[in-house]
């Protein structure tokens, strides 16, 4: 697969260290799949070399154009170049990339929790919900976390793409005072397996808290995991993860496993999107 040359329409800073560009890409361009990602390369005077993964937030396709959203924060190097593009400038666009979220078109309640930009993934899954035929049968539960009501993203558009929203934060500034994970725990009860399926996408300890709350619960979770990627593709091995062994000999690039031994799955490969019950969190 070979880069695509978009044309960046917006870059604008939602809140602090935390931008939504806008991109007009060929209309060859593949339409991607809730929880697909792509590789973003910016070049500046230091031509920077390795691409930066980021989430599809929104996709639009008419006759004529072709435009893609992005959300991201500033977290480095490659990111700090990028946040300082303008309008009408181009830059590198690899993708759509990787295994996206399975869709439950007879699952009655789409419950999502987001962590920080985590928010991206989810509310282009939500959207998708929204556009199935069942769409307005069921029901999308958000639950939205960040470390405090300054850090908080995104939260408009899911709100509009929610049956019901719910939020917190680390420092109580807006909604529950804690972790998200501590609103999803005390509303399980209300989900139920057979009618409800859970994806999340957020930091790692938010992710091992989930599989905590989701122990011995009967309801399908999908995560769209987070991790630092080099090529995207599988080639530079540089983003495992440690996972169950399900029988699958082919991920391991050393020959295989043998059987109930722990293995490592690529997250630009093979993922980015894992049950979450397949995850060794430790």
């Amino acid at each position: 697969m070979s880069p695509s040359v978009g044309e960046i329409v917006l870059n604008r800073e939602l809140i602090a260290q935390h931008f939504l560009m806008r991109v007009r890409l060929p209309v060859s361009w593949a339409t991607p799949l809730p929880g697909q990602f792509v590789m973003v390369r910016v070049r500046d005077g230091r031509d920077l070399l390795l691409r930066r993964p980021l989430s599809v937030y929104t996709f639009d396709r008419n006759e004529n154009s072709l435009i893609i959203e992005l959300i991201y924060r500033i977290a480095g190097k490659g990111t700090f170049a990028l946040s300082r593009r303008k309008a009408g400038e181009y830059i590198e666009i690899l993708g759509p990339l990787g295994h996206g979220f399975d869709i439950f078109p007879e699952m009655r309640k789409i419950v999502l929790l987001a962590g920080g930009i985590g928010v991206a993934p989810l509310s282009f899954l939500a959207s998708h919900y929204r556009e199935l035929p069942t769409g307005n049968q069921q029901e999308i539960i958000s639950y939205l976390g960040a470390k405090s009501t300054d850090q908080l993203v995104g939260a408009d558009k899911m709100k509009e793409l929610s049956t019901e929203m719910r939020i917190s934060t680390d420092d109580g500034s807006s909604g529950h005072h804690g972790f998200i994970t501590e609103l999803l725990a005390d509303d399980m009860e209300s989900f139920t397996g057979g009618n409800s399926v859970v994806y999340a996408c957020g930091p790692s300890p938010m992710m091992r808290r989930l599989a905590e709350v989701l122990n011995g619960q009967p309801i399908p979770c999908q995560v769209s995991v987070e991790e630092r990627m080099a090529c995207g593709i599988g080639a530079c091995l540089g983003c495992a993860i440690h996972v169950k062994d399900r029988g699958d000999k082919t991920s391991v690039s050393h020959g295989g496993t043998k059987d109930n031994e722990p293995q490592y799955k690529h997250v630009c490969k093979d993922g980015p999107v894992f049950n979450i019950r397949d995850i060794i969190w430790s």
